[in-house]
């Protein structure tokens, strides 16, 4: 960091410093020992303006209290065959880790309809894997490193995308607001692989609406990307739907445990069986799905969604090519 970001640091420390005690618990549940790091993340996300940042991290400790996400890991989705429907349609898994040490995160974006529960148990289901990545997976590799481990990759998997996915816009726009404001910056880079044309259709429109932070952190990989991801990691630790080319399948039996989205991968039944033994310390269990506050997303956002809308909406009103292409 350059001497005015380090200043911007000192700065946002000392307003930190000021906040009153249940949002100062609340960011220790957030940096993880850690807050040089995790200000630097926040200021990135607004310009590295101070004043700023600052409002977005009060914001952001203000709805982890107001929505209980520092006990969001105590409350298991149940009964078990819920959340079991739950990661049947909502595919997303931990399929290893880079030669780096970060968290490769697989998600079967194609392939998810989010149709068997309520929208509060997914973005439940999301802010789980969020807190467990961020206050047992990263702070694992830290120990193991020896030097802070803060963000993950994402490998999202295009395959089985259709025009029927614009029904989800809603809750994938609900996911992403959450993430933008609360969780910046931890996804270091998102490679897309499988990339139909519609996915092809929609970059070409949404690429030049974003910040050009955002669109650095993008790459997308022709075919299943197995040659490019595997100068960054082993092939154990690729994404199942990326392990031959031209496999391009996210979806699973529910018993397939070499796939990282099945409920029966180690690292789901690592993270259930942590949030159960979280609950059992607990004298009363909330029951039913955690209602979490969807803030406003950001109008540049809002602008995105309308973009893909429109173009969703044009490609229903004409047959798009069969064939798949990589994206420009």
């Amino acid at each position: 960091m350059g001497a005015d970001s380090e200043d911007a640091v000192k700065q946002l420390s000392l307003l930190m410093e000021q906040v009153e005690a249940p949002l100062k618990r609340s960011f220790q549940n957030v940096h993880q020992g850690y807050p040089k790091e995790t200000l630097t993340r926040f200021l990135k996300a607004r310009e590295w303006n101070v004043q700023k940042t600052y409002k977005m991290i009060v914001d952001s400790l203000n709805w982890r209290i107001q929505n209980e996400i520092d006990t969001v890991l105590e409350r298991p989705i149940v009964p078990v065959d819920l959340y079991r429907s739950i990661r049947d349609s909502q595919l997303v898994g931990l399929s290893g880790f880079t030669r780096e040490g970060l968290p490769v995160f697989a998600i079967g974006v194609g392939y998810s309809t989010y149709d068997k529960a309520s929208v509060h148990y997914y973005v439940q289901s999301h802010i789980q894997i969020n807190e467990y990545r961020d206050r047992v997976i990263l702070p694992r590799l830290t120990q193991q490193f020896g030097r802070p481990v803060t963000q993950c990759i994402k490998v999202l998997d295009m395959t089985g995308l259709k025009l029927s996915a614009l029904s989800q816009i809603k809750i994938l726009t609900s996911i992403s607001t959450v993430d933008d404001l609360n969780y910046p910056e931890k996804t270091e880079t998102y490679y897309v692989v499988n990339v139909p044309y519609i996915f092809s259709a929609c970059w070409k429109v949404v690429k030049p609406l974003l910040q050009e932070r955002t669109k650095k952190k993008v790459k997308v990989l022709s075919g299943s990307g197995r040659d490019e991801l595997l100068k960054i990691m082993d092939y154990s630790a690729l994404p199942h739907f990326c392990r031959r080319e031209g496999s391009g399948s996210s979806k699973h039996s529910s018993s397939d445990v070499d796939n990282c989205f099945s409920p029966d991968h180690a690292f789901h039944k690592e993270l259930y069986g942590h949030i159960k033994e979280q609950a059992s310390h607990r004298e009363l269990i909330k029951m039913g799905s955690l209602h979490v506050s969807i803030p406003e997303p950001d109008p540049n956002d809002a602008k995105i969604v309308e973009a893909i809308e429109a173009e969703f909406q044009k490609m229903g009103d004409q047959d798009p090519p069969a064939n798949s292409h990589k994206a420009e």
